[in-house]
This record gives structure tokens, C-alpha cells and sequence, in this order.
């Protein structure tokens, strides 16, 4: 399904990386350092990283301080999506998108159920955008942050694939806030 047109030259996207964690520190990190290899690995460049605690405020906080950012285009966290109390990165993300990309979790809960079946009903990833940032918000395990990179992201942050792509209309996320 998947396809890529080799006569377009690969665009480098700015990617930063949210932990949220009350329990881990960097060098505990696994889900991290594997969205790191992973875009590291992909030719785009790591634009920051940090962990921060699993409260609502300072996840929201930390994500519009990142898309205020012109050095930072993606945003990707992980961890504090499942249903426990201290769950709050999903309202956290919602409390900053100007628009959610809705498809973004079912494409992720198509993708995880054929890996751990019925148990993906428990996730919540999403994504959605803000000035002109694209974030998403995966699950705490490196399995899953595996599984959206190689299914989903690496595939619309990259330029060349067709029939489209995230990079593609990037320049065009923010048109709304230059028409005054």
C-alpha cells in the first residue's frame, strides 16, 4: 500500500520527544530511546528531549512551549495514555490542539490489534495539531512506540511517500493564523 516517489528528495523533519513518567528517569527511557534510534535511524533530527512528570499542566505547558518553537515541527510523547487516574497526556495533548487527527488512533488501535489482539482496545493514542506542530501521544511501551513509528509515522514523515503526507503540507498547518 505504501509507496514512495524516489524522484523527491527526503525533507528532514525537527522532532521532539515527550516522556511522561512520575517513575523513569533518561536512563530508564526504553520508549524514548527507541523514538530516538527510530528517527534518528529514518534522517530526521532529534530537536529536544525530556521527561516530564504525568500531570496534566506540565504536559500541556511543555507541549505549546515546544510548538511555539520554530525549531520543533513534530512532537511525539509517550506514556500516560492508558485509563488509570494518573493517565492524563491524552487531555493534556486535547488541551492544546487547534485540530485532532482522529484517524491517527484508529490507524494505531488497527495496527496494535494485530499485534496484541483485543488489548488495544486500552490505548488511546492521538494525534493533532498546533501552530503549525504535529503531536501525537503513543503508549509508554517500547512495543508500541515501535509499532507507530514503522506503521504509521515513519511512513507520513516522510516526504516521498504517496499518495500523501504529514511533510507535504506542513508549510500550510499555520495558513489560518497568516490571513489577518
Amino acid at each position: 500500500m505504501s509507496k514512495f516517489d524516489e524522484s523527491k528528495e527526503f525533507i528532514s523533519v525537527r522532532i521532539a520527544v515527550l516522556t511522561v513518567s512520575d517513575t523513569r528517569a533518561l536512563a530508564e527511557d526504553r520508549s524514548g530511546d527507541v523514538l530516538v534510534q527510530r528517527l534518528g535511524d529514518a534522517g530526521h533530527t532529534l530537536a529536544a528531549r525530556k521527561i516530564i512528570r504525568d500531570e496534566r499542566a506540565e504536559i500541556a505547558e511543555q507541549l505549546r512551549a515546544w510548538c511555539a518553537d520554530d525549531a520543533i515541527d513534530v512532537i511525539i510523547s509517550t506514556g500516560g495514555t492508558g485509563l488509570t487516574g494518573r493517565d492524563v497526556t491524552v487531555e493534556a495533548h486535547r488541551d492544546v490542539y487547534e485540530k485532532e487527527i482522529e484517524a491517527f488512533g484508529t490507524v494505531f488501535t488497527h495496527v496494535s490489534m494485530a499485534k496484541i489482539g483485543t488489548s488495544a482496545v486500552q490505548s488511546r493514542a492521538t494525534g493533532g495539531v498546533a501552530q503549525g506542530t504535529y503531536l501525537f501521544a503513543l503508549p509508554g511501551s517500547p512495543g508500541a512506540c515501535k509499532d507507530a513509528w514503522d506503521e504509521i509515522l515513519a511512513f507520513q514523515l516522510d516526504y516521498r511517500h504517496k499518495p500523501c503526507n504529514f511533510v507535504e503540507i506542513m508549510p500550510r498547518l499555520d495558513e489560518h493564523l497568516r490571513r489577518k
